[in-house]
């Protein structure tokens, strides 16, 4: 039988990216998933479906309710106090390029640090410096690093990845694609997805077999 395994589409100026980021881990290893941890931008993709921006600026009223959703939801996660960025959406390419680069071991460490800096203690995700620290925090060697994140065959994998991400039928951020291709969206379905996951790879479901 195959192992259970599930995509995880996340952008970096996603509020809600972020939650879901500091909680698959955990719950994927109980559940015996396997997560590909897949960065991309969802900037193509709304621009393709009619939004000048992300829709909780267009939608101010959506907007305001969000950042209070994920105010309370940081507190109830056990996550340091919410800290909105300002301006927002951040130009967050940098950091996506540099995921995309690190290997699959190196990518979650990154991600959720680079996370943290971001919401939970204010540093400005599109400054370099910023990425620089969250890889040195990490043991990176940054320059290096951040070099190869910037060379042209990494920028198309970026492209690449979020032309995937299309393709899977990714409108929102996070998304989770299991391998039948049932796609979950928000953070509030990564616990549907990852019991999906187990169920389409025909095997029960770790925490009933304990």
């Amino acid at each position: 039988m195959r192992r259970p395994a599930i995509d995880f589409y996340y952008e970096f100026s996603s509020p809600y990216s972020y939650l879901a980021a500091t909680r698959i881990g955990a719950l994927a290893e109980r559940a015996g998933v396997h997560v590909e941890w897949k960065p991309f931008m969802l900037g193509p993709i709304f621009a393709e479906l009619g939004y000048s921006s992300s829709p909780f600026v267009d939608v101010p009223l959506k907007g305001n309710h969000m950042w209070r959703d994920v105010e309370r939801l940081a507190v109830h996660y056990g996550l340091p106090d919410f800290v909105k960025p300002d301006p927002f959406p951040v130009n967050t390419l940098l950091a996506a390029r540099v995921a995309l680069h690190l290997n699959d071991a190196s990518r979650p460490g990154f991600t959720v640090a680079a996370y943290k800096a971001m919401f939970a203690k204010g540093c400005d995700l599109s400054d370099r410096t910023v990425v620089q620290r969250v890889l040195a925090g990490l043991g990176h060697y940054c320059d290096h690093v951040m070099e190869a994140a910037e060379l042209p065959a990494n920028k198309e994998a970026l492209k690449a990845q979020t032309q995937a991400a299309r393709a899977a039928g990714v409108f929102g951020a996070p998304s989770f694609v299991a391998q039948d291709g049932e796609l979950f969206w928000g953070n509030d379905r990564l616990e549907m997805a990852l019991a999906h996951a187990v169920e389409a790879a025909g095997l029960p479901e770790a925490s009933k077999a304990s």
